[in-house]
């Protein structure tokens, strides 16, 4: 990054690259958290506009204020911060008219839950930083050369969480992995069935060699085994508020995946829903959890048997 540039200001354009579009809010959140307002945040954000580097767009659904700004990498910033090397380079571009169009609220409701993990992460002294997901990575679950959804499985984001654990014998740290899928309400809950359906069906893909084809993975062994130390757990976060509308379709998708006969052979898929509110105001080590499989006794994001996830 050019050393013209303050520090924040460095730290603003890869977390708006990576995560395409993010409010002020959010970004007073993530990257000032200590400062009671986010005065100097909007200034330099206005410095890197007038430097063409980022740019902004009002928010479709707005409250009671002022409206609140979105904030998005321009062409010239996202070169920046691919020649700077800090982040994985995304063939994707956000233009003004997507940063505009109605994919805004599903976007910030994925940087939100990102956001959850990294305030509480502060809290408790563990890592997780606003680099620390990645939004729609590609993963493969069928070989052939056509690409399509049957093909890929894309998460809404990959998560990672370290976590220091001291437990008055043992101190360790340990890294957690997540699978991020937000439902608002407003996907069919077929579709997210399908959905877990495609994450058993990644369990178990063993990609096939053969000519011209890149082997991304050792021969008779699972394509997840190269990118994870093990499977992620499959956290799906409701934006819904906690009401019975909210337990209705978790009761639904429960009922959903306890039909689907490929899930029970899925051994490696551990998959737990809450609301995004529980997650901002209880903290991702609480019993806010429903398992989507199996009991339906609450625990934590790391979807242990309920008495150990007390104890924790």
């Amino acid at each position: 990054m050019p050393s013209s540039l303050s520090h924040l200001a460095q730290q603003i354009l890869p977390v708006l690259y990576q995560h395409r579009l993010v409010a002020t809010s959010q970004l007073h959140r993530l990257l000032t958290p200590n400062a009671r307002r986010p005065v100097y945040l909007r200034n330099q954000l206005s410095e890197l506009r007038r430097l063409g580097l980022a740019d902004a767009t009002t928010r479709r659904i707005t409250t009671v204020g002022r409206p609140q700004l979105l904030w998005f990498c321009s062409s010239l910033g996202a070169e920046l911060v691919e020649s700077a090397g800090e982040v994985t380079a995304r063939a994707y571009r956000i233009s003004p008219e997507i940063a505009a169009s109605q994919l805004q609220e599903h976007t910030l409701a994925v940087v939100e839950t990102g956001t959850a993990f990294v305030t509480w992460a502060r809290h408790f002294g563990d890592d997780c930083t606003p680099l620390d997901w990645e939004p729609e990575l590609a993963h493969r679950i069928r070989d052939g050369d056509r690409l399509g959804e049957d093909a890929l499985l894309i998460p809404d984001s990959v998560l990672r969480y370290t976590r220091t654990v001291d437990d008055g014998l043992d101190h360790r740290r340990e890294l957690y992995t997540f699978f991020i899928e937000v439902d608002r309400g407003t996907m069919q809950m077929s579709r997210l069935a399908r959905k877990l359906s495609a994450y058993a069906r990644y369990t178990q893909y063993v990609p096939q060699s053969g000519p011209g084809r890149a082997r991304s993975a050792a021969p008779g062994r699972e394509a997840w085994r190269v990118r994870y130390p093990a499977f992620p757990r499959l956290l799906i976060v409701l934006t819904l508020p906690p009401g019975r509308a909210t337990q209705r379709r978790i009761d639904d998708l429960r009922a959903l995946a306890a039909a689907d006969v490929h899930l029970p052979h899925a051994r490696e898929l551990t998959v737990g829903v809450t609301t995004l509110e529980q997650l901002r105001s209880s903290g991702p080590f609480t019993t806010i959890v429903t398992p989507v499989l199996g009991p339906s006794s609450s625990t934590d994001v790391l979807m242990t048997a309920p008495d150990r996830a007390e104890a924790a």
